[in-house]
């Protein structure tokens, strides 16, 4: 009988939680049951019509081809003026690698940063793909447990109580997915603190940094003096344009570091679809008004589904920060998240992700996306309350 040999590492991890639970949404809609799915990040919103269009203008000219791997450069300039006058980092375009996607940036970057006897370090609760990534790349998480009932607050104290002198990296989020949180300048300070003085190399995932509310501060860990030159910023058009189909992210970094990401890119990718940066190009330098009305659409959405969801025996939800999900603690109902999470697509026909995808410190809770539709988030908030009494 053939034998297949399959990675160790590759062994240990799951399939991503969050497709998952997308996954069995599905399987339950083809028995005929009407399910709905807050599983996911993906906004309810059409990618905007000038975008579309930059595309398919593209396409019809003829940008169908391979591409130069770092990025077309009219999309690597426009990235370089982006992150220059709004996030105060200090690139040029040759410091940008255009990805087929922000988690393709992160990968390889990981790919090309560590490897077995490195440590890296992150905070928990945090998205679920950066430990496989890790894993993959054969180095070693060492996470930063944050407690909700001090609203996930970082500190030196914290990610110090668990260095180790073989700690390389350290990968930050804000907003952050699941919890919502947004770095204050006090925890930003801290791990620019820690970063320096370990001499270690930080990525800091800015995807969600559009979608703050309350008048919030988004705050580039490279704009910090001294982190440039130790810092990759990540960052991407799924969220903030309504544009997660089109697989377009990019890292941007200090040249060293580049030149060795885009040896793994080139290897992997070859370079992020060509008419697709087209696309990003017009995302960045058109109208920005449109992000503004998805961000007031997810400002209502969160505010009104914190309300319900603190009407739930059991439930205690934080008014998120930013980004688009709640993170409710369901432990009151005496179940764990994975066990609340069961018992809603079971009963509700409501999928949402068990809080323990995202680390052990999510154990007791769920996440739920309102990127989508009011009625569906109000039909399903009912379904919910249903379950576990009003």
């Amino acid at each position: 009988m053939l034998q297949y040999h399959v990675a160790e590492r590759v062994r240990q991890l799951r399939p991503s939680p969050t497709l998952a639970v997308s996954d069995r949404a599905r399987a339950l809609r083809q028995q005929g049951i009407d399910v709905i799915d807050l599983g996911g990040g993906d906004p309810d919103f059409p990618t905007p019509t000038h975008i579309c269009q930059a595309a398919a203008d593209a396409m019809f000219r003829g940008e169908t081809h391979y591409v130069a791997s770092a990025g077309i450069p009219e999309l690597r300039r426009a990235i370089a003026r982006k992150l220059q006058a709004e996030n105060r980092i200090p690139v040029t375009p040759d410091e940008i690698i255009v990805t087929p996607g922000g988690k393709a940036a992160l990968f390889v970057s990981i790919l090309a940063l560590v490897g077995p006897g490195d440590d890296v370090l992150m905070f928990d609760p945090g998205w679920v793909s950066y430990e496989p990534m890790v894993v993959m790349a054969g180095a070693r998480c060492l996470h930063v447990p944050l407690l909700p009932e001090e609203n996930y607050r970082i500190t030196r104290e914290a990610i110090e109580a668990v260095l180790t002198p073989q700690t390389r990296l350290m990968i930050v989020n804000s907003p952050n997915n699941p919890t919502g949180r947004v770095l204050t300048r006090e925890e930003a300070e801290a791990i620019v603190t820690v970063a320096q003085e370990h001499d270690i190399l930080v990525i800091s995932d800015e995807i969600y940094e559009k979608i703050i509310y309350d008048g919030r501060e988004h705050l580039s860990l490279a704009a910090f003096p001294g982190m440039a030159e130790r810092t990759l910023t990540v960052n991407g058009f799924s969220k903030a344009y309504a544009m997660t189909g089109w697989r377009l992210g990019y890292v941007a970094g200090p040249a060293p570091l580049i030149r060795q990401i885009m040896k793994v890119h080139s290897h992997s990718a070859t370079c992020a679809t060509s008419f697709a940066q087209w696309g990003g190009v017009a995302a960045l330098e058109g109208p920005q008004d449109v992000i503004d009305a998805m961000v007031a659409a997810w400002d209502r959405r969160r505010r009104f589904v914190t309300e319900r969801l603190n009407a739930i025996p059991g439930f205690r939800c934080p008014l998120p920060e930013g980004a688009f999900y709640a993170f409710p603690d369901v432990s009151g109902t005496g179940l764990s998240g994975q066990e609340v999470a069961q018992k809603l697509i079971e009963e509700a026909y409501v999928g949402v992700t068990p809080g323990d995808a995202f680390g052990a410190s999510g154990s007791g809770c769920i996440r739920l996306s309102f990127a989508t539709a009011d009625e569906l988030l109000e039909r399903a908030l009912d379904r919910i309350a249903n379950v576990f009494g009003r």
